[in-house]
């Protein structure tokens, strides 16, 4: 039940904060909203710690900072090369591995990954990530490592670690 009311806050504060409409028939297409989508969240049989985003808030308040230095520091690296008169890029494949159990958690890292200029995951398989990447030396398996366990330690319940 309170996975069940957590979403629903989480919903309509997702929905108020983004509409910005506070008119009578707005409110009610945003409730009718709300509604549709919470009894289908039930009928799927989605409400659970997974599916509910604010259990999670306190751990990911402190890995989005992170990443977000992650993502000025390879910018940098990017604009550098686009700058540059001669393309000195490597492009490469790296397959790397994680200890992210839970989907969310395993998606959330593929999401980072993807959100860093220079690198791209291109599949997901198991416990393993295809990465696409401009720098040889920037793809390695090892540079994902924090990343990884940074975004176990956000996204997996304590009891999957």
């Amino acid at each position: 039940m309170a996975y069940f009311l957590g979403l629903l806050a989480a919903l309509v504060a997702f929905w108020l904060g983004n509409s910005g409409h506070y008119k009578p028939l707005m409110l009610g297409f945003g409730g009718i909203s709300v509604l549709l989508t919470m009894i289908l969240a039930y009928r799927l049989d989605i409400i659970d710690r997974e599916g509910a985003p604010y259990v999670r808030l306190p751990q990911l308040l402190k890995y989005y900072p992170w990443l977000a230095v992650e993502v000025v520091k390879s910018n940098w690296i990017v604009i550098r090369a686009c700058l540059r008169a001669d393309l000195d890029i490597t492009p490469t494949l790296a397959k790397v591995k994680t200890t992210c159990k839970s989907d969310l958690a395993k998606v959330t890292f593929a999401n980072s990954i993807t959100m860093t200029p220079g690198t791209v995951t291109v599949e997901i398989e198991g416990d393993k990530l295809l990465v696409h990447g401009l720098y040889e030396n920037n793809t390695e398996p090892e540079g994902f490592i924090e990343m990884d366990t940074r975004c176990a330690a956000a996204c997996d319940p304590k009891e999957m670690r």
